[in-house]
């Protein structure tokens, strides 16, 4: 494996593309976690993969599988469930359900997202669940998020009331949540609904509790969670032009400190990063040596834009090299992948871009592949014993 420092390139593409040390965000959550959706960029990581109680959080989980049942055609937002005992049973935030109703799917859905309705989660949960029962809903909760890459989750019911059973991590719920916006854009605008007055019974519980909501800042979701245990803790969303940014947080201590919280981040993470466009799609990064081929060289280059994630101050340069085994065997086709681009922008992870050929190499002739053999054994010889060799 070689790897090529990019001097040469950081030099010419990034000149005018600085980056600072982005000031980290010294969050009082218990855990948390922050992406860039839009460049995959993780800008804050702690205690992440932490299995911890979500509280009303998991609900997003009971979501994620009602939207899959509807899209598949088992549910329909039509559709109208009983209401069982068990449902009834729930305290905590509710719809004030009974036994003798029976609910649109949709208003369910809606006094879930809105009104983190626990009575409502297990009316979706005896209705989709392959026994019938909320316990049964859990467990296939649990294998569609291992499913998923959810691997730090592990449900025991459907609404995140307290149990040691259910555990996610703030990754986990991230993931979760980009998984909502992106699968479901039809069921998204729920989120962002500020208010859901259920047939009039409920005056007191009508208001979402997502405190971004209304804020100008592009909040549009997604869940609140708090019990005991687990603190205050919010899934959020917000997206400025054509940034969007997920974030999930547990531990705080009020509601207050909640909003404060997640206000912060919202703001931090689009004030203090910003998007730039590199590179455009065609852009010879590179180029790599070609064994045996026609061409002693082919350019390495990017299939799209490369769009990277930068702190928003000027400071020092980008460090960045393209890793591929070398030399590279012909025959090379078009677009064919090769490389990856390594870049380490000051204060964030490191960025990884795939390079691929820009041209097609064929293999040479026995003259052209004579060459190239003689030309490797005379640099290997004049470079003396790889590194590490013995």
């Amino acid at each position: 494996m070689v790897k090529t420092v990019l001097r040469p390139f950081i030099a010419l593409l990034f000149t005018a593309l600085l980056a600072s040390h982005a000031a980290a965000f010294d969050t009082r959550a218990k855990a948390a976690f922050v992406i860039d959706v839009t460049t995959g960029t993780v800008l804050l990581a702690k205690d992440a993969d932490a299995p911890l109680p979500p509280a009303s959080m998991s609900k997003l989980m009971t979501l994620y599988v009602a939207f899959e049942a509807i899209r598949d055609g088992r549910l329909s937002l039509e559709e109208r469930l009983p209401v069982s005992s068990h449902a009834m049973s729930y305290g905590g935030s509710t719809m004030f359900l009974d036994t003798t109703d029976r609910v649109r799917v949709q208003d369910l859905l809606r006094g879930i997202i809105v009104l983190s309705g626990n009575d409502a989660c297990a009316v979706i949960a005896e209705a989709l669940s392959p026994d019938g029962t909320e316990a049964g809903f859990a467990a296939l909760m649990t294998r569609r998020a291992q499913q998923m890459g959810m691997t730090s989750s592990q449900f025991a019911n459907s609404n995140g009331w307290p149990d040691p059973g259910q555990r996610m991590s703030m990754r986990d719920l991230a993931l979760l949540a980009r998984h909502l916006i992106e699968d479901f854009p039809e069921y998204y605008s729920m989120f962002s609904e500020k208010e859901f007055p259920f047939d009039g019974r409920a005056p007191q519980n009508v208001r979402n509790r997502n405190p971004l909501l209304g804020l100008g800042i592009g909040a549009d979701g997604l869940k609140t969670g708090h019990t005991q245990e687990a603190g205050y803790g919010l899934v959020g969303s917000a997206k400025q032009g054509d940034r969007r940014v997920i974030f999930a947080f547990s531990g705080l201590q009020s509601q207050q400190a909640r909003a404060e919280e997640a206000e912060a981040i919202v703001n931090w993470s689009f004030r203090q990063f910003s998007q730039n466009t590199v590179a455009k799609a065609g852009t010879i990064i590179a180029n790599a040596e070609v064994w045996m081929g026609q061409s002693a060289k082919v350019g390495l280059t990017t299939a799209q834009d490369l769009v990277v994630l930068l702190p928003a101050m000027g400071g020092s340069q980008i460090q960045g090299e393209v890793i591929y085994t070398s030399p590279l065997p012909a025959p090379i086709a078009k677009g064919q992948k090769l490389a990856d681009l390594v870049l380490r922008p000051d204060g964030l992870p490191e960025q990884r871009f795939p390079l691929v050929a820009a041209t097609d190499v064929a293999k040479g002739g026995f003259l052209s592949r004579v060459s190239t053999a003689s030309k490797v054994l005379l640099r290997r010889l004049q470079d003396g014993p790889a590194e590490g060799a013995s």
